[in-house]
């Protein structure tokens, strides 16, 4: 199959999904709930629509799963995971850290992604094995040896008030070992910004597949070595995700599965 084409065709469905958000942005819109934090906009399902309609057009037996509207059934071995807004309680609030992404699984293995912040304009890009890429310059992650010297980034899961303490514990151990710690609010964002060297690191748990699949992959292609939080390697569908530029990999593993010491300073 023509994975170029595939991008070309990712590329345009994230910018008809960055044109309804960014026309939105910023505008009273309904917001509605599916958990306690878990929020929904127009602008999420108007996205949703522009990139399905893009991808079909080209591709009109393909499967998509995509965030709001679920499984549209097509051929077995080739699936679309879509996030039409990646970061959605940021877009309700006005911050400007938001996402489109846009994945392609060719029997089972994630070979094209594209994350698309429309905001900044950045495009991140990659191929199976052909590098990752912001607005057509490769990338590569940062050289940093030591959690010490690193910028982390993680996120919380709409369910952390139910496991908090785990969360916090993981939270602590790394704040205590790090330079520092950001949360952007945009999974997907941050795998591409490991992957261009902003930050060295990031984790985070209870991620859906098309939250992680594109920025996954543009990773992994820029250098990053991307597990779950014991090590074994990471696919979309585990529930957690490290991500790191490699030389702090092993810290960082350490870190997230130490028991959480309280200073009692």
């Amino acid at each position: 199959m023509n994975l170029e084409a595939v991008k070309r065709v990712a590329i345009a469905a994230a910018y008809h999904g960055a044109e309804v958000l960014t026309s939105n942005f910023g505008r009273a819109l309904k917001v509605k709930k599916k958990g306690a934090i878990d929020l929904v906009t127009e602008a999420d399902t108007r996205s949703e629509a522009q990139i399905i309609d893009t991808i079909l057009k080209v591709f009109p037996d393909h499967t998509i799963l995509a965030e709001e509207g679920g499984l549209k059934q097509g051929t077995a071995e080739q699936l679309w995971l879509v996030d039409p807004l990646d970061g959605t309680t940021n877009f309700a609030h006005g911050l400007g850290f938001f996402s489109v992404s846009v994945a392609f699984s060719l029997m089972g293995d994630i070979v094209v992604g594209v994350v698309l912040n429309p905001q900044s304009g950045e495009l991140f890009s990659a191929i199976k094995s052909k590098g990752a890429f912001l607005n057509g310059n490769p990338i590569r992650v940062s050289p940093t040896k030591t959690v010490t010297d690193s910028l982390l980034a993680t996120g919380f899961p709409y369910n952390v008030r139910e496991i908090i303490n785990p969360i916090s514990g993981r939270f602590i151990n790394c704040l205590k070992a790090a330079r520092g710690i950001r949360r952007l609010g945009s999974a997907a964002l941050d795998l591409c910004l490991v992957a261009c060297g902003r930050f060295d690191g990031f984790w985070e748990q209870n991620l859906k597949p098309w939250d992680t699949a594109a920025g996954m992959l543009v990773a992994r292609e820029a250098g990053a070595v991307v597990t779950d939080f014991a090590g074994d390697r990471f696919t979309p569908h585990k529930p957690e995700i490290l991500a790191t530029n490699g030389h702090i990999h092993q810290q960082m593993i350490s870190l997230l599965n130490l028991p959480c010491i309280m200073s009692q300073e």
